[in-house]
């Protein structure tokens, strides 16, 4: 089971176009198996290369994984500016525009 959801999750997430992003529940809700927005956190920590982790955000459109490590913080936010993502001086993408 959690095997299909991984690779279910590497296919949404490398889905997310350019320029938009979904949050953690969204894709959660989209997996063979729902799992929450928790859950997906936790395993987008293992992503593979090659796929976009950067296009997900909290469902507020902050960015938790500066919780977890600063420099993927940073990297996170150059990566989604670079893609024409809208993210406030707090660093809060703008869910309304850019959410798929």
């Amino acid at each position: 089971m959690i095997e299909k959801n991984l690779d279910a999750l590497w296919k949404i997430v490398s889905k997310i176009p350019k320029g938009k992003v979904m949050s953690y529940g969204d894709v959660g809700k989209l997996l063979p198996y729902p799992a929450s927005g928790f859950q997906v956190g936790r395993w987008m920590a293992r992503c593979p290369d090659g796929v976009p982790w950067w296009r997900v955000v909290a469902k507020t459109g902050s960015l938790p994984i500066g919780k977890r490590a600063h420099h993927l913080h940073r990297e996170q936010m150059r990566r989604l500016k670079a893609e024409g993502v809208g993210i406030s001086a707090d660093g809060v993408v703008n869910m309304a525009k850019h959410r798929v």
